[in-house]
This record gives C-alpha cells, sequence and structure tokens, in this order.
C-alpha cells in the first residue's frame, strides 16, 4: 500500500458519514464475536468502506451519486476486480443503513454464515 492510499484511508476514517458511522458501531459487535472488520481498508488499488480479509467479505455503503451513470460503471468495475480477487460484495445505500440497520446487519450475518437466508429474512 501505498503512502498516499494510506493517507488517504486515514482521512476517510476520520470523516465518516452518518451511515459509515452507524454501520461501525454494529461492524464492531461482529468483531468481538471473532470478525476482523476494518472501515477504509485497502484492498488492493481500492479502498472499501468496510472489509474483512478473512472472511473476504467487502460492504460498500453509497450516496446518491453512485446512482450517477459514470459512478454506477466505476462501482460494477470495482465490484468485478473484488469478485475477481475472491471478495464477496455487499453494496448499500446509506438509507438503508439509516433506516434499516437491522435489516442489512442480517443481510451481513446471512453472508458470513451466522444467519440462514430464511431467518435473515424474518
Amino acid at each position: 500500500m501505498t503512502n498516499i492510499m494510506s493517507d488517504r484511508a486515514r482521512r476517510l476514517r476520520r470523516e465518516k458519514t452518518e451511515a459509515e458511522r452507524k454501520l461501525w458501531r454494529e461492524l464492531r459487535t461482529l468483531n468481538r464475536q471473532g470478525f476482523r472488520f476494518r472501515q477504509q481498508a485497502p484492498v488492493g488499488p481500492y479502498i472499501a468502506d468496510f472489509a474483512d480479509h478473512t472472511a473476504k467479505l467487502v460492504i460498500e455503503l453509497d450516496g446518491g451519486q453512485h446512482g450517477m451513470p459514470s459512478n454506477a460503471a466505476r462501482d460494477a468495475l470495482r465490484t468485478k476486480w473484488l469478485s475477481g480477487n475472491g471478495y464477496r460484495v455487499l453494496r448499500y445505500w446509506n438509507g438503508d443503513v439509516l433506516n434499516n440497520t437491522s435489516g442489512v446487519m442480517a443481510a451481513v450475518m446471512v453472508e458470513l454464515g451466522l444467519l440462514s437466508a430464511s431467518e435473515g429474512a424474518a
């Protein structure tokens, strides 16, 4: 990882959005159960909003700008690279995290094998 990426990751950790702060509080509870989520974690040429390198899971939070065609195309390339390198990618809108935190966390727990799909949908 370059110093530039390192500096950028540190800055992003300091300047978290409200949705990132809320999801980070929830992911930290999973860390206490043995997972290793990191916030603004470098993964190859990218900085993932949240990543557990051992579980090979990346969680990305998107604001409205990600709905624009140019950003959506960039996100698709990012997801393709991450998937091609063995990572599963979960992507949520900020509003989903802010308004349905329990639903987002249930989906994360299903992806980690902590809940069955039927339990996560309940």
